[in-house]
């Protein structure tokens, strides 16, 4: 495929842009692209297919195919494609729902990594304060509908293990695995990282853990008979204190202290000395429609995760509490943790704490409020309450995250810890067996 045909596909909706053009876009795209963009583009690959595409006769068949084998092709998780397909006929089939349950974990895995490239490409078009709120809004797709679409069927405690699990995943799973493996790789070599993008995630975490102990603590220091109610109003005004923290957080992050955000980008390069330079490979408007697609086809596969979950704990053996705090979150984010390992390996932390601490920051203060508010719109009683364990276990990885995280360097016992820690934590869940109940029939889950 020569150069004309090239851009002809790469760029259908936008025109023929000159160079100056294309300068000013990879200037946006450099300074535009966040932790979990670049933590997403290491699991990316060349597509060794141009050369078949390119013989098509048909130039509209010809710039689909060529989209389509970026998309789908273009990942290393391509080969996970095929289990979305397989998840649909089982489910059409009426297979066991341990396997449509299986299969639609694993199809997860792929789409969200595609949906971070996708907002990246569109971040090329929009400037990278649009990219930026809508890989803030995206980041964590995965999680957040498969929380809404279990709060549409009243399970409540499903919602609160998903999230919950995806913020414990993120600080002591990913960022532990990421600390581990990056020490034991760079034993000759200091590793530091910028303490300022730390001490504000952990500033948002803490203040999202003041917001769940406050129910907890009222719910058992009244005793009045109006309590439920007072806790629900409590967690109602909370979250939207949350929610606007978070918008503040990320004018914080995009606007007056980007820098703070992009410290290691600048010296990103591909081992030879050399920035790396991207280019966008999808127009606009063909990566606006695809990332509407994938967002329904993750709806589709969240919806069969969720009607089935608790027929895979009955056959697995698993409590639903262990499969939604554990399972879920690692599948939901399975692309961008390998990204941030990946960049601790290259000795890269500030990406690294950029990946784990943003998305557990993102699940804490824009995730779980905006839950608790779209309940409240849904006329269903979640709140802010996660029980003394679960809010417990919370209290505790924030404690130890932020104690590892003071001094601004790192090394493979730190990351031991955190790891160990996510094992405990996870061996408590296991453990844990309680079923889910209404209590009363008003969609309050306990």
């Amino acid at each position: 495929m020569d150069s004309n045909q090239q851009e002809a596909w790469l760029l259908e909706n936008g025109g023929g842009i000159d160079q100056n053009q294309k300068g000013s876009n990879m200037n946006m795209k450099h300074h535009g692209r966040t932790a979990h963009n670049m933590s997403s583009s290491s699991l990316r690959k060349k597509s060794d297919l141009a050369l078949v595409v390119s013989r098509v006769p048909w130039e509209f068949l010809r710039n689909l195919l060529a989209i389509l084998q970026e998309v789908f092709l273009g990942t290393k998780l391509s080969v996970l494609f095929p289990a979305i397909p397989l998840a649909i006929a089982a489910h059409s089939y009426g297979f066991g729902r341990t396997w449509i349950f299986g299969l639609s974990l694993l199809g997860l895995i792929p789409l969200a990594e595609r949906v971070s490239f996708l907002t990246e490409q569109i971040a090329y078009y929009t400037g990278p304060t649009v990219g930026g709120l809508l890989n803030a809004t995206c980041g964590n797709a995965t999680e957040l509908i498969i929380a809404i679409l279990a709060l549409s069927q009243n399970k409540i405690q499903v919602v609160k293990y998903s999230l919950l699990g995806s913020i414990f995943s993120n600080l002591l799973l990913v960022l532990g695995t990421s600390l581990v493996c990056g020490g034991l790789a760079n034993l000759r070599k200091e590793q530091k990282y910028d303490r300022r993008q730390a001490d504000v995630n952990s500033l948002m975490l803490v203040l999202a853990l003041l917001c769940h102990l406050l129910p907890l603590l009222f719910r058992h220091s009244s005793a009045s008979p109006g309590a439920m109610d007072q806790i629900l109003t409590l967690s109602r005004a909370s979250s939207i204190v949350m929610l606007l923290a978070y918008i503040v957080y990320v004018f914080f992050q995009l606007i007056t202290h980007r820098q703070l955000f992009e410290s290691q980008e600048d010296s990103e390069d591909d081992g030879d000395g050399t920035a790396e330079s991207e280019e966008a490979v999808l127009g606009f408007w063909s990566g606006f429609i695809l990332l509407v697609l994938m967002t329904l086809v993750i709806a589709l596969l969240s919806e069969y995760v969720v009607n089935t979950i608790e027929a895979a704990s009955n056959s697995w053996g698993l409590s639903v509490s262990f499969l939604s705090i554990i399972l879920l979150p690692i599948v939901g984010n399975a692309a961008e943790h390998a990204g941030a390992i990946i960049f601790a390996f290259k000795n890269k932390l500030d990406i690294t704490l950029g990946v784990a601490l943003g998305s557990a920051t993102q699940i804490s203060m824009f995730a779980v409020p905006l839950c608790v508010i779209v309940a409240w719109i849904m006329g269903i009683r979640m709140d802010l309450d996660f029980n003394l364990l679960e809010t417990g276990s919370l209290a505790l990885a924030i404690l130890v995250v932020a104690f590892a995280l003071q001094d601004g360097t790192s090394h493979y016992m730190k990351g031991l810890i955190l790891l160990l820690s996510y094992v405990v934590i996870g061996a408590c869940f296991y453990v844990l067996n309680s079923p889910l109940t209404n209590e009363g029939g008003n969609g309050k889950q306990i």
